[in-house]
């Protein structure tokens, strides 16, 4: 394969996964039942919903949206029962208890205890001793590279990237402020639950020199693409969302946590409280948290990712086990944190910081 097929194959690849914006599921002409549910675009790809669908004789109608605050507007537009299975931010959860829109699921039927115990996450998926969410999928805002042409020994120190110019120029952003602001917070020794209004110039400061080593900063398929087509060799905020997918392609593309660490994200899944269908919606999450539902969703076409429960293990490839660096999970889980979670001046604080960042 040419350099330039190369680039042609993985820019395509990049492109088709990323800028789909397929919204339902194939299905049965002789399904008996439907089940409606709003999800990331991972939830999308046919693999992992035709078993499901086949099993009990059912038509999923997939829904994808992007931000919690697009979906919750789109429930407010819809008819109570409309929606049965919601994917949302590990995060958001609590948003989603406190609008009274997720019935409490039977943890009992549940694999909880095979959840990698960091992602259980009562504290957002359990109230008043009810489960209402359960995490499915996880992964890292850090750093992805292209390892034929950067040292991996330079990607485990995060410093490099602003203490150096020795990747001046070949360097990517990735235009989100938290998780961005997350690890620079990370990368001077801070903890993101505990960031204040004080924290700010230090990480203002270091985001300009970031900027002055970048050769741009872009949402997820310019970044992506920068980084598949080699445009750039490193792409901060990058992660196993990036690279795994393509890893097949180009086996030089990968991602590392540094020794500061990263941040850490997560996705959940739930029953809406509404739905007419609370059993077979039950089904759904049963499915999606079983190993064989957990490896198709780790590796699904539009983005890959640690699938949360660990028994997924056997049903990977080695392949795939690497590329999503399933044997560093033990230590990269304690070594990394959460997205900060401002309050609404610290947050406003952070995005003009951002602002200030994107017109350095």
């Amino acid at each position: 394969m040419t350099k330039q097929v190369r680039k042609t194959k993985l820019k395509n690849a990049v492109l088709g996964v990323l800028l789909s914006s397929v919204v339902l599921a194939p299905l049965s002409a002789q399904a008996t039942e439907e089940l409606n549910a709003l999800v990331w675009c991972d939830h999308t790809d046919p693999a992992l919903i035709e078993p499901f669908e086949k099993k009990f004789d059912v038509k999923v109608n997939l829904k994808e949206y992007e931000g919690t605050g697009a979906a919750l507007a789109i429930v407010e537009q819809s008819q109570p029962g409309d929606w049965d299975v919601f994917v949302i931010d590990g995060v958001d959860v609590p948003r989603a208890i406190d609008a009274d829109l997720l019935a409490p699921l039977p943890a009992d039927a549940l694999p909880m205890d095979d959840i990698f115990p960091a992602l259980r996450m009562e504290a957002n998926h359990v109230r008043d001793g009810k489960t209402y969410a359960v995490s499915e999928k996880f992964g890292y805002n850090t750093i992805s590279f292209n390892k034929a042409k950067v040292d991996p020994v330079d990607m485990e120190d995060m410093t490099v990237l602003w203490s150096s110019d020795k990747y001046k120029g070949k360097i990517a952003v990735y235009d989100y402020y938290l998780p961005v602001m997350g690890m620079v917070a990370v990368g001077l020794g801070k903890k993101t639950a505990d960031l204040s209004g004080a924290d700010l110039p230090e990480i203002k400061d270091t985001l300009f020199k970031i900027k002055d080593n970048a050769k741009l900063v872009g949402e997820v398929v310019a970044s992506q693409t920068a980084l598949a087509t080699g445009e750039v060799d490193i792409l901060v905020g990058g992660g196993e969302w990036v690279t795994a997918g393509l890893s097949a392609d180009n086996p030089d593309l990968d991602w590392i946590l540094p020794k500061q660490g990263g941040m850490r994200w997560s996705q959940s899944i739930g029953v809406f409280k509404d739905s007419k269908r609370k059993e077979l919606a039950t089904e759904f999450v049963k499915y999606i948290l079983s190993p064989e539902g957990q490896a198709k969703l780790a590796t699904s076409s539009c983005y890959w990712a640690m699938p949360a429960n660990s028994k997924a293990e056997a049903q990977l490839t080695d392949q795939q086990k690497t590329a999503l660096r399933w044997s560093d999970q033990e230590s990269y889980i304690a070594n990394s944190q959460l997205y900060p979670a401002p309050d609404a001046k610290l947050d406003a604080e952070m995005q003009d910081v951002w602002t200030e960042f994107l017109q350095h």
